[in-house]
């Protein structure tokens, strides 16, 4: 039987891009794509379209081609679900903040609130589908409480991870490397699994869908981001070591590159990795080996977050430091807050934790973000609770151009690589900001020798 209509539980930076693109390769399924937050849903419905809830290049157009076509909007969660023969799953799954694996379990309440909901509704048979980055073993107590419901429907639990990257999440979905879809091995879980299939297959060729078991799916997500984000930690490592040794990290990283069985990917040196799933996967992974007994292995991958928060402290004290050992009072300026490029994504963003230092030290931080708003920057210093919210609002002020941002200025710290900041009139900046002028690239992004040769001093990760 061929799937005819699609639910998605969550129209966040997983389920709206997702839903959005199946909706427009797949015009003869209805896609109802709900939320309980009724602003998300109605920044999802408006008509002017860059007021869409999430910033990614490409997902405009896709989204007014599909729109009341075949691809909807709604609050109307148990309509959605009574509705629609395959369910998708993409809610948050943060790291816990209480009770046990606080710091690094993830929290499932989310989940657990959707299958219970579906458990509750479902008149006849669903295919449940986890979209959200979840521990292995998660569908067997999703699987256990969906057959609790004593009602006599079936219900197939089916694991199909994301693997987008924030900012090309829309081609990441055109021209996937590979869909991951795991599900039980039994006669009707084969069958969910084909039918899933069949919908990626209207635009992935088949070669790049790889089915496997529920298990080896769930943890195959994990894992694969553990990996990606060892390589930042790995060379961000090493840029501390090019810096007290003269080498250069680019260099470095390109010698290595250049090795097959290496690869040149992951290998840019930076003021460490933020996003959604990095720091949180593998603080999940470090929990389930540890509560599994697998001591070493736990440690192992502690390690990649203690590399990444050690880099970003050391790029904070080296402003400090640059700056005669203080900053109480003086003006910072930050070019970027997303934590990458493309989007407006701001979670464990690396200027949280910077900015957060900074201001503990007294500085007064300045940012210019071309997607970022200054409330979102202010609920992203308070999460940490360091300072009452009326202190980070005295101590973090947003400008609307990188110019006024810039004016007055002590230092500049280019935190993300948007494309913007490299052709940027650096000696018009110079022209405004405290002599000497220093510029700190969390990025190394600019041309040394050109902002040199215009009279700033910089500091570049990794490099002498």
């Amino acid at each position: 039987m061929k799937i005819k209509s699609i639910c998605c539980i969550g129209a966040g930076y997983v389920g709206g891009p997702t839903m959005a693109v199946i909706a427009l390769k797949c015009p003869h399924i209805k896609v109802t794509v709900v939320d309980i937050n009724e602003e998300r849903i109605k920044a999802w419905n408006d008509k002017n379209l860059s007021n869409l809830p999430i910033y990614e290049p490409g997902l405009a157009e896709v989204v007014s081609l599909a729109r009341n076509r075949n691809l909807f909007f709604s609050t109307k969660i148990d309509k959605a679900i009574e509705e629609s023969e395959m369910i998708f799953i993409s809610v948050n799954t943060p790291t816990k903040t209480y009770g046990i694996g606080k710091g690094q379990a993830a929290d499932l309440k989310y989940v657990e609130l959707c299958a219970r909901n579906i458990a509750r509704v479902a008149k006849d048979d669903k295919i449940v589908v986890e979209k959200s980055t979840l521990p292995v073993r998660t569908a067997e107590a999703v699987q256990t409480i969906l057959d609790s419901t004593g009602n006599g429907i079936n219900f197939e639990v089916l694991s199909n991870p994301e693997f987008l990257a924030e900012g090309t999440a829309v081609q990441d979905l055109f021209k996937s490397d590979r869909v991951l879809i795991g599900g039980s091995q039994s006669k009707s879980g084969k069958k969910a699994i084909d039918q899933l299939v069949d919908i990626y297959a209207n635009w992935i060729p088949r070669e790049k869908i790889y089915t496997t078991n529920v298990w080896s799916s769930e943890l195959s997500k994990l894992v694969a981001n553990a990996f990606l984000a060892q390589r930042i930690s790995s060379i961000n490592s090493i840029s501390a070591l090019c810096e007290k040794t003269e080498a250069d990290v680019d260099e470095v990283a390109t010698a290595i590159g250049m090795d097959t069985r290496i690869g040149d990917k992951f290998l840019k040196s930076s003021v460490g990795f933020g996003g959604s799933c990095f720091q949180k996967d593998i603080l999940n992974l470090v929990y389930i080996s540890k509560s599994l007994g697998l001591d070493e292995v736990s440690e192992y991958w502690n390690q990649v977050i203690k590399i990444n928060n050690y880099q970003k402290t050391r790029f904070a004290k080296k402003i400090i430091k640059s700056l005669f050992d203080t900053v109480s009072d003086k003006k910072i300026t930050f070019f970027g807050w997303s934590f990458k490029k493309d989007t407006n994504d701001t979670r464990e963003s690396a200027a949280i934790y910077v900015a957060d230092i900074l201001i503990e030290n007294g500085a007064k931080v300045f940012v210019y973000d071309p997607k970022v708003s200054r409330e979102q920057m202010l609920t992203d210093l308070d999460y940490l609770n360091t300072r009452t919210s009326n202190e980070n609002r005295e101590s973090l002020i947003t400008e609307k151009n990188p110019y006024d941002a810039a004016k007055d200025s002590h230092a500049i710290a280019i935190i993300t690589e948007w494309d913007e900041f490299i052709s940027l009139d650096w000696k018009k900046i110079h022209k405004k900001v405290m002599k000497p002028a220093k510029i700190f690239d969390g990025r190394n992004i600019l041309d040394r020798k050109e902002i040199k040769k215009i009279g700033f001093e910089l500091y570049s990760i990794g490099k002498y």
